[in-house]
């Protein structure tokens, strides 16, 4: 079984010289081969955003650079407690960031309102060290020989794009430095997700995702922002192996109450999300702004692998949110 998206197995630019998307990098990948050479001022987007799931805590760490602001933050969630630990900074036209064109090699930083985010990518895997008040990290990301990752083109237009890898199911090992306590990270029952996204967006946007994770298979699934693009982020990953779904999936909450199981169902899908905690995000600066409802629970259910071989996803952990955006 394959999907109809285009898969592309060689380098490419995500966009021409002039700076409108390049046709040839319209597709998906298994590792990453795109170069974002992104030019020009407008609603021109990157970031670096790392999930951690261990038994004990939640982790979440944003890099970002929105032209008109650097938006970073370091999260923790103690799945026990449910206490949070969230500091965010908002830093005016992104001062003191940087960001590589490639995904997986060379250095993307921050600095700014108190959060210092590193993070060092290279063939072996990746290193990341955030520190923000009240809380400290380091951790290393290994990169398992013949894991692969989903990378996908969106195109709303030769002016509006943007270039995503999921990268779901990353060991992940380290220490957590709290002010109460440190606490070690094994890679035995942890797992990293990545979210890199580089792109040049519409003023308003909502979109799904979805990522869990656990031992030996892992799903990443989204929605809303790509429908009717031509192009899907969706992805079933068995032994690291990436099982593209190339199907428009319907999803199904209560925005009520987050708290209630998600239902995210396709020809290849048939997800349920169980969540146990949800984190609420808010920023407003004039005309722009977002909100997030991010839910982090339990999966249950079945993807099909490219074979056709129904895969259980009982048990996998991780997230599952409505972002909306207006930038």
């Amino acid at each position: 079984m394959t999907t109809h998206e285009r898969e592309i197995t060689v380098p490419v630019d995500l966009c021409l010289p002039d700076g409108r998307l390049n046709p040839d990098a319209v597709g998906w990948t298994r590792r990453p081969l795109h170069r974002a050479n992104l030019r020009g001022w407008g609603r021109r987007k990157r970031w670096e955003y790392w999930g951690i799931v261990t038994p004990r805590h939640i982790i979440g760490l944003v890099a970002s650079s929105l032209d008109y602001a650097g938006v970073h933050g370091v999260y923790v969630l103690d799945r026990a407690t449910g206490v949070e630990i969230s500091e965010e900074a908002v830093v005016p036209l992104a001062r003191g960031a940087s960001f590589p064109e490639r995904s997986g090699a060379g250095t993307a930083f921050v600095r700014g309102g108190g959060v210092a985010i590193d993070i060092r990518q290279g063939p072996d895997g990746t290193v990341i060290r955030a520190v923000a008040p009240g809380v400290e990290m380091d951790l290393e990301v290994p990169l398992p020989e013949g894991h692969e990752s989903l990378g996908v083109v969106v195109p709303w237009g030769p002016n509006r794009f943007q270039y995503t890898v999921k990268d779901v199911g990353r060991p992940v090992r380290g220490r957590l430095r709290l002010e109460s306590r440190e606490v070690t990270i094994a890679e035995s029952d942890s797992f990293a997700v990545l979210d890199h996204g580089r792109g040049k967006w519409p003023y308003s946007v909502t979109w799904n995702w979805a990522a869990g994770s656990g031992p030996g298979r892992a799903i990443q699934l989204g929605g809303r922002w790509t429908d009717g693009t031509g192009s899907t982020e969706n992805a079933l990953f068995v032994a690291g192996r990436l099982h593209k779904i190339g199907d428009e999936l319907e999803w199904s909450y209560d925005r009520g109450d987050w708290l209630r199981p998600w239902r995210i169902t396709g020809p290849r899908a048939e997800v349920e999300f169980h969540p146990f905690h949800e984190k609420v995000s808010r920023t407003e600066l004039g005309l722009v702004g977002s909100e997030t409802h991010q839910c982090f629970g339990l999966f249950s259910g079945r993807a099909q692998a490219g074979d056709g071989t129904w895969v259980d996803l009982d048990g996998l952990t991780g997230w599952a949110e409505e972002a909306r955006n207006r930038w």
